[in-house]
């Protein structure tokens, strides 16, 4: 009988293990929902601002890309690839913003060095992380890499969540190009 419990404990660490190798993850905001809210601390270009998600949206669509931590070989690499695409991004009416739980002084850094003064990124609260339910698996704090492409009216169109930042710059520029001409994009 010793057995069984030597079993259950190793089926639990292999699941563990699981959740924190690279692969799909689910975010919980499905397309169609409207986006929450939030003002926090941004940084661009080195220069901090304050944040407002519903003052973005009046310029047009943005993504809203979430992502564990930064200055992390994932997380540099994706913020690379968003600043390599950040032109064409503006030309489609999109706005990019990075969000993980860092502190403001180290995304300050990050904005200059991995997205070279190419887009903003800021604080997520605790509350963010949970509105949009990407909570890292087994690391309360942090965020899951998750990419939500919201219409200039606030909803969700399109949302990717994947701890392997390889498709999120190309499914998120084609889900804001797919925008165009849409009313409400």
């Amino acid at each position: 009988m010793a057995i069984l419990p030597a079993m259950k404990k190793r089926s639990v660490l292999f699941a563990a293990l699981a959740l924190m190798l690279p692969g799909q993850a689910l975010a919980a905001l499905p397309v169609g929902d409207k986006a929450p809210d939030f003002t926090t601390r941004g940084a661009l270009a080195g220069k901090t601002f304050t944040l407002h998600l519903a003052a973005q949206l009046k310029k047009g669509p943005v993504v809203l890309y979430f992502f564990p931590a930064a200055f992390t070989p994932g997380c540099t690499i994706e913020a690379h690839e968003f600043a390599e695409a950040s032109d064409a991004f503006r030309k489609a009416g999109a706005t990019v913003i990075g969000l993980s739980a860092d502190p403001i002084e180290k995304l300050q850094k990050f904005s200059i060095e991995a997205c070279r003064n190419k887009f903003a990124v800021a604080t997520a609260a605790p509350a963010v992380i949970s509105a949009y339910d990407v909570t890292l698996p087994l690391r309360q704090g942090l965020s899951n890499r998750t990419s939500y492409v919201i219409s200039q009216s606030g909803r969700i169109a399109y949302v990717h969540s994947d701890l392997n930042p390889a498709d999120h710059v190309k499914n998120s520029l084609a889900a804001v190009k797919s925008l165009q001409g849409k009313t409400g994009r």
